[in-house]
């Protein structure tokens, strides 16, 4: 197992996962992730990336270790860990239902059972972080791609996450929102999980990446490295940027 400077925000060994029909998904996997660590999750379709960013808050469940900080995810824990974790889904109408930008922003810590004026105040920083303050009152639906992203992302940090994970946060972007998008995430605290084939992105943000293949982690280490191997990067499915 590659141990980050200190295991304390994700610890996972040997998990397994099959899905209903048989087919394997994820085999044997060990990570260590510590605390404001960014770890980028890479490799060809079909690998397990999402399978395993789904074990991070119970939403799927396979055999072996998930833990994140001292918690197990278990059924018993399953409330307090999905507020420590928030996954930002690829695209984001999955997230944004209700009539406004605020009230979308608002429904975690609302769901939180938190005071109106600490909902008003995580409500507002989030959209501050992502920079779309002003988008408050407006319809969601309306919104552009880049912006209905950020407002995605937006939802997920007004529960205060311990670890923000994202599934291919800059997918379909044109150039300008995605440089947008990557100077906002480059500036967010929470430890995080990015599931990417932006491997121009991955580079800029994440310091260590994990490279997974047939539901198996091949590669564990520093970004720099691995993705200037092109012999590894071929082997699975990737390209060199």
């Amino acid at each position: 197992m590659v141990v980050g400077p200190s295991c304390l925000a994700i610890r996972i060994e040997n998990l397994d996962f099959a899905y209903p029909d048989g087919h394997v998904a994820l085999r044997g996997i060990n990570l260590c992730v510590g605390p404001g660590e960014r770890i980028a999750i890479v490799g060809p379709n079909g690998a397990g990336k999402s399978t395993l960013m789904l074990h991070l808050n119970g939403i799927l469940r396979g055999t072996g270790v998930v833990n994140v900080g001292e918690m197990d995810v278990s059924e018993a824990n399953l409330r307090t860990v999905r507020a420590a974790v928030g996954i930002v889904f690829q695209n984001p109408d999955d997230q944004l239902f209700s009539p406004t930008v605020f009230e979308d922003v608002a429904f975690g810590p609302i769901y939180m059972g938190l005071p109106d004026d600490d909902v008003k105040r995580r409500v507002m920083s989030a959209l501050r972080q992502m920079g779309v303050e002003e988008y408050a009152g407006r319809v969601s639906h309306h919104l552009s791609l880049g912006e209905k992203k950020r407002i995605a992302i937006a939802t997920v940090l007004a529960m205060d996450p311990q670890v923000l994970v994202l599934d291919e946060p800059s997918a379909g972007l044109d150039p300008r929102s995605r440089r947008t998008l990557i100077q906002l995430l480059d500036q967010l605290e929470p430890t995080m999980l990015i599931s990417s084939h932006d491997l121009r992105m991955v580079k800029q943000l994440c310091p260590r990446t994990l490279i997974l293949d047939r539901g198996e982690v091949v590669a564990d280490g520093p970004t720099s490295e691995l993705l200037n191997d092109e012999r590894l990067l071929e082997a699975h499915g990737l390209e060199k940027v």
